[in-house]
C-alpha cells in the first residue's frame, strides 16, 4: 500500500529544508551582487533556494507514495475574473488593515524601502513570476496536495496556509500571505488545478511590484489606513465593500464548482471537475 506524503510533521520539515536553503544561498549573495548586480543575484539566489526546496519534496513524495503529477487544468475565463476579485477584495479588505495595525521597527522599514527600489526585470521576474510558480508547487501542489489525502480539509487547508505564510519570516507578509494562501488553498481543495493557485499568486506579487514604483513607499509605512483614506468612516466603508466583493466572489466560484474532487481516492483527483 502506497503511503500518503507528507504527513504534518513531514510538512514541517519541507519548512525547515526551505529556510535552510534559503540562508545556505543567501551566503553567496554578495559575491553574485558583485558580478550580477543586486536584481539579478536575489533572482538566482531565491530561485535556486526554492528550486532546491521543490526538488527535495518531490523526489521524497515520488520516493514514499510513487506521486510524480502535478495538476494542472484550464481556467475558464469565469474562474479566472472571480479569483481575481475575491483577492482584490482580501487584500484590501483584510490584510491591508491588519498589517497596517502592527508597528514596523526602523530595521524592517530599510527592508522594505530597499525591496521597493528593486524596479527591473530581473526583480519582476523573481515576484511575479519565481516566487508564484515555486512557491505554489511546494505549498499547494506538494504540501497541501498531501495533506487533504490524510486530514480533515480544514486542517490540510490551514497548516498549508500558515507553512505558506510562515516562510516569509515577518508578521506583514504573513498576514497577506496567510489570507491569500487560504483562499490558495480552498481553491485548489475545490479544483485539484495548480492555475488558479499560480494565478492569484502572480496578480497579487504583479499588483504589489506595479503599485511599489509609483506609492510613496516611506509613507505607506508610516501611515495608518484611516490616514491613507482620509477618514475613519471611509476607511471602514472601504473595507465592509472590498470584503463584500471577496464574498460575491467566493460564492460566485463555490457555484461554478459542479462536482467535487475526492481527496481520499487518488484515482479520482485527475478528473476534470
Amino acid at each position: 500500500m502506497k503511503k500518503i506524503y507528507p504527513s504534518l510533521s513531514q510538512s514541517w520539515g519541507i519548512f525547515g529544508v526551505a529556510i535552510v536553503a534559503m540562508i545556505a544561498f543567501s551566503l553567496v549573495s554578495p559575491s553574485l551582487e558583485g558580478l550580477f548586480g543586486k536584481e539579478i543575484s536575489m533572482l538566482i539566489t531565491y530561485s535556486l533556494g526554492m528550486f532546491a526546496t521543490l526538488l527535495f519534496a518531490h523526489q521524497l513524495r515520488k520516493k514514499e507514495s510513487g506521486e510524480s503529477r502535478f495538476h494542472f487544468k484550464k481556467i475558464s475565463p469565469l474562474r479566472a475574473i472571480l479569483a481575481i476579485v475575491v483577492t482584490v477584495g482580501l487584500q484590501i479588505g483584510i490584510s491591508v488593515p491588519l498589517g497596517n495595525l502592527i508597528p514596523m521597527p526602523e530595521m524592517f522599514k530599510q527592508i522594505f524601502l530597499e525591496l521597493a527600489k528593486l524596479n527591473g526585470w530581473a526583480a519582476f521576474v523573481t515576484i511575479a513570476i519565481a516566487a508564484p510558480l515555486l512557491e505554489e508547487l511546494i505549498f499547494r501542489g506538494v504540501i497541501l496536495d498531501g495533506l487533504l489525502r490524510k486530514y480533515s480539509p480544514s486542517k490540510a487547508i490551514f497548516w498549508s496556509s500558515f507553512l505558506f505564510a510562515l516562510v516569509h519570516l515577518n508578521p506583514w507578509q504573513f498576514i497577506s500571505a496567510m489570507v491569500i494562501g487560504v483562499f490558495s488553498a480552498w481553491l485548489y481543495y475545490k479544483t485539484a488545478n495548480l492555475n488558479l493557485s499560480i494565478l492569484i499568486h502572480f496578480f497579487n506579487n504583479a499588483t504589489a511590484f506595479i503599485l511599489m514604483q509609483y506609492i510613496d513607499s516611506a509613507y505607506m509605512m508610516e501611515a495608518n489606513y484611516t490616514d491613507l483614506l482620509g477618514s475613519t468612516l471611509i476607511a471602514a466603508l472601504v473595507v465592509i465593500g472590498a470584503i463584500s466583493l471577496a464574498l460575491v466572489g467566493i460564492i460566485g466560484l463555490n457555484r461554478s464548482f459542479v462536482s467535487i474532487v475526492n481527496w481520499k481516492n487518488e484515482r479520482e483527483i485527475s478528473q476534470e471537475v
